[in-house]
């Protein structure tokens, strides 16, 4: 059997390292397994399939941001990549994300509705039933579930262009996405899944399968007290949060009105900022840049007493699930599917953007001691989110399938 997965980077970030995870799994079953990515990749297990150049990326760059035609650019890229397919003949092709500036989906869907190869499509965010968007939640926007407008209020925010034609996007990504007959959807929170049975995609079969993690990789570190030394947080009770790009929707502004809340002996360590972020940091928060290094990642989760997200629009977060394995609770606001991975034994989830209770629910940790969630937070990721049970339920998928 021949897997084929799609996404936009290979192994890096938090889907690319789904799609090499679960290659890896589908090669163990006795399957071949291939990935085709658009941006960025590290080496794979897998048969890598390059979609496009840097060029056709720049090209459907300025395409999005001069018409908002994020998704319709990249023809030459994506003509070249079924060709590919045609020469592999996958059993299974498994979307990802398809937003990033590297895919044609007009010509990748209509390809798809006349193939006869099942189609899994996994859902990371909402950008498959929006005319622009791959959030709407920090908005309370509901025209996802009618029509998208061309005044669309987010055509600033990623995918960002200068106009928007979020009407005319909804309208053919509607007719597109609904015309490929044998497609399984599988949105990774059972948030998500209540959304798309409210959109335009409510026809098509969804199971839930939550995101999954190495849990080798990711576990409590012995060397926490160096980490803290070099960072100098020695005696400091350590707050950490951990994204891939901060912004506002992911609670930089929140982080910094707390830090002026807390006591002296708490410490802020932000990881994923850019240096021009960094340089504009107050003193009572540590700014660490983005790290693809898994070790180090681990190394400061095992660091930190608690892991706080007050970010406004998400999916299921995997900072989560990494965090609580390396033992750290986690408190994050009740937005989205971030919720769903904390129990009330690893941490605590608060409303969107109420900063006094998130405050307190700091200060409640504080107070029992990282110790008291340690033990608990482990055995709930080693229960749940270890990627080889994860992983394996779209295994089983596929072969259902086939």
């Amino acid at each position: 059997m021949i897997l084929l997965q799609i996404n936009v980077v290979n192994n890096v970030y938090s889907t690319g390292r789904i799609a090499e995870e679960i290659g890896q799994l589908a090669l163990t079953n006795g399957w071949k397994s291939y990935i085709a990515w658009g941006r960025e990749t590290k080496p794979s297990q897998s048969q890598l399939i390059r979609i496009g150049s840097k060029w056709d990326i720049y090209r459907h760059v300025i395409l999005t941001r001069l018409f908002d035609r994020h998704g319709f650019g990249s023809t030459r890229a994506t003509k070249k990549l079924l060709k590919q397919i045609e020469i592999i003949q996958p059993d299974i092709i498994h979307l990802h994300n398809l937003p990033g500036y590297y895919i044609n989906v007009e010509i990748l869907f209509n390809y798809l509705a006349q193939s006869k190869i099942p189609v899994v499509w996994t859902l990371h965010d909402c950008w498959a039933f929006t005319g622009h968007c791959a959030h709407f939640e920090s908005l309370g926007c509901k025209e996802w579930q009618t029509m998208c407008r061309n005044n669309c209020p987010q055509r600033e925010s990623y995918p960002k262009s200068f106009v928007s034609q979020a009407k005319k996007n909804f309208l053919q990504k509607k007719q597109l996405f609904n015309q490929v007959k044998h497609m399984t959807l599988v949105p990774v929170s059972h948030w998500l899944e209540n959304l798309v049975k409210q959109s335009y995609l409510n026809k098509y079969p969804c199971q839930v399968i939550h995101n999954g993690i190495n849990m080798r990789e990711f576990a409590p570190q012995p060397n926490v007290s160096e980490v803290r030394k070099k960072l100098n947080l020695t005696d400091k009770f350590v707050i950490m949060g951990v994204t891939m790009i901060w912004s506002e929707s992911k609670g930089l502004n929140d982080f910094i009105t707390l830090s002026q809340m807390l006591p002296v002996d708490c410490q802020i360590v932000l990881v994923g900022l850019h240096q021009a972020q960094i340089d504009q940091l107050p003193s009572t928060i540590v700014g660490i840049k983005h790290t693809q290094n898994i070790q180090q990642l681990a190394e400061l989760y095992s660091m930190a007493d608690v892991f706080v997200n007050p970010t406004y629009a998400d999916t299921y977060p995997t900072t989560h699930l990494e965090a609580m394995a390396c033992g750290t609770p986690v408190i994050t606001y009740q937005t989205g599917g971030c919720g769903e991975s904390v129990s009330k034994e690893t941490g605590l989830v608060v409303e969107k953007g109420d900063l006094t209770a998130l405050h307190q629910a700091i200060q409640t940790v504080k107070s029992k001691g990282k110790a008291f969630y340690s033990a608990a937070c482990r055995e709930r990721a080693l229960r749940h989110f270890d990627k080889e049970k994860c992983y394996q339920k779209y295994i089983d998928l596929y072969n259902k399938l086939i």
